[in-house]
């Protein structure tokens, strides 16, 4: 799975008027952090902390239109403005994209650039042979919720303490994420699980998020 040019993005992921797309090089690094520490203070410290940092940039994230690291990011900007920041990994291995962070300013939230971005990322997945793209979702605030809901991705459930988050001035504890996926290829090319590898709790779940998408129905 190889990233595409960077210029492929404007027409894999066409963003609402006024937005575009901008490639992240060295010098754009330290003013992008104090952006998303900005906009997204919660982010201080978990599994999301790294964007703060700048040897997470320089160590995993493709810079420079450099695409041999397995994190590719994006500014966002709105004219000239930066007010957001898109990335994604690859997952080479199971053919997967996992959405690593995306976030806009406060003004911006509201507008359809969260969903166009996400309805481009699977356009960007199918055109390097990903078959599965899926997300960590805070339950903090509902706008990222509603944007997974609205591209077409499927809540999965909930992980119980998976992430870390400073829940108010000082304290750090551990918070329920929510998690979502979307399959990008046809559903013939899964294997349904045999119902009868199933305990009753698998099953009954099993049955409550698949029974539409399987032929192999519990």
């Amino acid at each position: 799975m190889k990233w595409p040019r960077f210029e492929a993005l404007a027409t894999m992921m066409p963003l609402p008027a006024g937005y575009r797309f901008a490639q992240i090089n060295r010098a754009d690094v330290v003013p992008l952090i104090a952006a998303i520490k900005d906009w997204h203070p919660d982010i201080a410290v978990g599994a999301t902390s790294g964007y703060l940092r700048e040897d997470f940039y320089l160590n995993r994230v493709c810079l420079d239109g450099h695409g041999d690291k397995d994190i590719w990011a994006a500014r966002i900007m709105f004219n000239d403005e930066l007010i957001g920041f898109w990335s994604t990994e690859r997952e080479l291995d199971s053919l997967a994209l996992y959405g690593r962070l995306f976030v806009l300013a406060p003004a911006h939230r509201r507008t359809k650039v969260a969903v166009t971005a996400m309805t481009g990322t699977e356009n960007l997945g199918r055109s390097m042979g990903a078959a599965f793209m899926y997300a960590l979702i805070t339950l903090k605030h509902p706008y990222a919720q509603q944007a997974c809901e609205r591209a077409g991705y499927r809540l999965l459930g909930m992980f119980p303490g998976y992430d870390r988050e400073e829940v108010s001035p000082g304290v750090v504890k551990r918070v329920y994420q929510s998690v979502y996926a979307k399959l990008l290829v046809s559903e013939d090319e899964v294997h349904w699980p045999d119902p009868k590898n199933l305990t009753p709790r698998a099953a009954e779940l099993y049955q409550l998020l698949f029974s539409q998408a399987s032929a192999n129905e519990v």
